[in-house]
């Protein structure tokens, strides 16, 4: 659980600063347009782009902003971005899983290869890592949304598989088949979520030393830099005395 919750908080430090709201605003705006043009433009209709169109609002995306990305994609305007998944291990022997949006498959295979190799980790094969995480969906919830016990009815009597819970929030977990049903029953008690998403869930985690832990957060950070890359998911744990330690 505190894996999960530190990575996340990981990879939303950077998110709170000015300077990476222009970035952020930019690759919610190219999944919303990649959702509409795999389904229809209308968020009630494609559960994908539904849930892009929340994700945005979350992180206070203006609606003009959201609407323009719909229209690109009415429209058939823009790149053609494709969806593409890298597979690598980062110091200590984490485990990683990069998904990218992108209308340049070499340049963002060189620029994921670059930030493993100069960042102490190592690019693998397709299929090199994912068997040990799980894909489900996930739902997620700040912790103004209720307590604990709340979060875990609603999710119970909603369909969800489990729960995780800390001072930051929840994170509900739900086969994939089922997600958009799950948050749909969830928005009915809790309000709209934060985000729902597929996500990759790890089997089990790695706790990382206070060594490589400073060098996997500089791998993140790269990664997360990059324009093409969506999302980055980890087996990792960093305890909370190392977090401390490196500031």
């Amino acid at each position: 659980m505190a894996g999960h919750s530190k990575f996340k908080n990981i990879m939303h430090r950077k998110g709170a600063q000015d300077k990476k709201r222009s970035a952020q605003f930019s690759k919610l705006s190219r999944e919303i347009t990649v959702a509409a043009k795999m389904g229809m433009p209308d968020p009630d209709m494609n559960p994908r782009l539904r849930a892009a169109v929340n994700a945005a609002k979350a992180q206070s995306v203006p609606k003009d902003n959201i609407q323009r990305a719909i229209d690109k994609a009415s429209k058939g305007d823009g790149e053609n971005y494709e969806e593409v998944r890298y597979e690598g291990y980062g110091p200590g022997g984490v485990a990683l899983i990069v998904e990218a949006l992108t209308d340049n498959r070499n340049r963002t295979a060189t620029n994921v290869r670059t930030a493993f190799s100069k960042n102490g980790g190592n690019l693998g094969a397709s299929g090199a890592v994912s068997h040990g995480f799980e894909r489900l969906g996930l739902i997620e919830y700040s912790a103004k949304a209720g307590d604990e016990e709340k979060v875990l009815e609603a999710a119970i009597e909603a369909g969800a598989d489990d729960v995780e819970s800390d001072e930051d929030g929840h994170a509900i977990w739900t086969s994939i088949d089922v997600l958009h049903p799950v948050a749909r029953e969830l928005e009915k008690v809790l309000g709209e979520a934060d985000a729902v998403k597929l996500a990759w869930r790890p089997s089990l985690k790695a706790e990382v030393g206070v060594d490589d832990a400073a060098t996997l957060l500089k791998l993140i950070d790269v990664l997360d830099d990059d324009d093409d890359v969506q999302t980055v998911w980890g087996n990792y744990e960093i305890p909370d005395e190392v977090m401390e330690k490196l500031g």
